[in-house]
């Protein structure tokens, strides 16, 4: 298990938690003095009233909560939001409603879940050939449906 560094922002910020002993997503939670309502088709910046000290080579992803998702319409508008190891500000989350109705964010409510990663840099090297694969140039649909 790694250690990763909260600040609360905010005093009545809620540290992520796990849901299960093996949930690889780590809810965040709306921290907000009064419910917001966000329209269909609407876009809201959601704060958590926490910082992250990720740390390097690593990278704080925000995924949908299924149920939230599912259920209530509501998604990252951004489908995955990334969070870089050299952000220190508080880990918004911007939540859009692609239902048809209202939907009230409430305060303490689990609104994202955050899955850190660690991930690689590349040198990227201009070169006049690539190597052969057997998929090749196929794309999109190539390997089925």
């Amino acid at each position: 298990m790694k250690r990763i560094n909260v600040k609360k922002i905010n005093e009545n910020a809620i540290v992520p938690t796990y849901g299960s002993d093996f949930a690889a997503g780590a809810d965040l939670y709306a921290c907000i003095n009064d419910s917001i309502v966000i329209k269909p088709g609407e876009t809201c910046f959601v704060g958590t009233g926490i910082a992250l000290e990720i740390p390097v080579d690593y990278v704080g992803l925000l995924f949908a909560r299924s149920g939230l998702a599912c259920k209530r319409s509501l998604a990252p508008a951004n489908k995955v939001g990334v969070i870089d190891s050299d952000y220190r500000g508080e880990i918004k989350v911007a939540l859009h409603n692609h239902g048809k109705e209202n939907v009230t964010i409430n305060k303490g409510e689990r609104i994202a879940q955050l899955v850190l990663v660690p991930y690689l840099t590349a040198d990227f090297q201009v070169v006049n050939e690539l190597k052969n694969s057997v998929r090749g140039e196929n794309g999109f649909g190539s390997t089925g449906w």
